[in-house]
């Protein structure tokens, strides 16, 4: 009877925290694997400040967000849409540079997956090596039959017992590799290393912590959870424990590379490195644990960036999600064209990722100077306008937002 108890109280502890669940899931994706292990390769815990900030300014916008949603029960770009006398120029610009951010991280999440399921197949058949672009082929069939035929929450099972097989991977390499406390608490001490690339990564890891599209996301999935008024305190726990669990995983992920690739002066500029994370675990099995966690994640990633179009399209009409729609067929089918992208660039993979994820964090300041407006109107929300204490977390959001994008366009330049 007391473990029937336990079960449902964790039942019911997860229901309470839906939304957060996923945007987990849309988060820690290959993206955010591939940027944090890059930069634990190249600088050890030197830039863990930055997941730091990115993981709690990410808290502070959810809840904004949400806040609004519930108030309103009105989706983010229609709220902007309504509320601000050119917001329909702001939610199609918001709409345009989403989607391009979304097609050149579905390029790389595609080359990273190709990548590892070609290498995968080359330890288990004695070196045959199939091409990438059949791979990719192979898994954009799939993904197109679950999402033309509904079956996508069966297929999105199987990815989350993947998904957490990989982040349990990460935590026993973690504790088998034993990274000093010491440069852990370094690591939160904000700095910049004078070296190329630098600033790069660490727009790439707001882009991919940070990220807008998870915010205007957000208001949607709050909305469809059919959350009111009186839950604003479930809202904010929902925010922090997903914010809390990104800032979890993503900081063991850059210790294992601080930890294995950085000691060894590896640099991940090529996804066959990535095998190396779980170099401590030994053998063949190691690198099957690693390619089948990554390709999961990956795989759950790609299906909200091909949905991305249909759904902010949806958000900016006001109108329900409707993914069988024959327009959001349609720009399915053309993402899914993107995922080929990979095969005709010379870019490897993981610099294409970190480049668009660096991209995402020039979206930011689009989103947040909004709501900072929007949640401190008092005709909209009346008495539940935004604290002194949220506002000054927005502002310090916005200036982060501001310089982050202008660390994503002096390396870009």
């Amino acid at each position: 009877m007391g473990n029937k108890s336990i079960i449902k109280k964790i039942l019911l502890g997860l229901s309470a925290v839906g939304p957060g669940l996923f945007l987990i899931g849309y988060n820690i994706g290959t993206g955010s694997v591939t940027t944090m292990a890059k930069t634990g390769a190249e600088f050890g815990m030197g830039l863990f400040w930055a997941v730091v900030l990115s993981c709690i300014f990410t808290y502070i916008l959810m809840v904004a967000y949400g806040k609004v949603t519930l108030v309103t029960g009105r989706t983010a770009l229609f709220n902007f849409k309504q509320e601000f006398k050119w917001g329909w120029i702001l939610s199609l610009y918001i709409i345009l540079v989403l989607i391009i951010g979304e097609l050149l991280a579905l390029m790389g999440v595609m080359g990273i997956v190709a990548d590892l399921v070609q290498e995968g197949v080359r330890l288990a058949y004695n070196g045959v090596v199939i091409h990438r672009a059949w791979i990719i082929l192979f898994f954009a069939v799939i993904l197109v039959f679950f999402l033309w035929f509904g079956r996508y929450k069966a297929f999105e099972k199987v990815l989350t017992v993947l998904v957490i097989l990989m982040g349990l991977s990460f935590m026993v390499v973690f504790f088998m590799v034993r990274p000093d406390i010491s440069d852990i608490l370094s690591g939160m001490v904000p700095s910049i290393p004078d070296t190329p690339g630098a600033l790069g990564l660490i727009a790439a890891i707001t882009g991919t912590t940070c990220s807008a599209a998870v915010f205007v996301i957000r208001s949607t999935v709050v909305a469809e959870k059919g959350w009111g008024i009186n839950d604003l305190k479930k809202e904010k726990t929902d925010a922090f424990v997903s914010a809390f669990m990104m800032l979890f995983l993503s900081g063991i992920i850059m210790a294992v590379a601080a930890g294995t690739l950085h000691i060894s002066g590896m640099k991940l500029d090529d996804t066959v490195e990535m095998i190396s994370l779980f170099e401590p675990l030994g053998g063949k099995l190691a690198a099957f644990v690693l390619i089948i966690g990554i390709t999961g994640a990956g795989l759950s990633t790609i299906f909200p960036i091909v949905l991305i179009a249909p759904w902010l399209l949806a958000d900016y009409r006001g109108t329900p999600r409707n993914i069988h729609s024959k327009s959001s067929r349609v720009l399915i089918l053309g993402a899914m064209v993107f995922a080929f992208g990979t095969v005709f660039l010379e870019e490897r993979p993981p610099a294409l990722m970190v480049f668009s994820q660096a991209f995402q964090a020039c979206i930011l300041p689009a989103v947040a100077v909004p709501m900072f407006m929007l949640i401190n109107k008092q005709k909209l929300m009346g008495s539940n306008k935004a604290s002194v204490k949220l506002n000054i977390g927005l502002v310090a959001v916005i200036l982060f937002s501001l310089l982050t994008t202008w660390f994503a366009i002096t390396e870009f330049i």
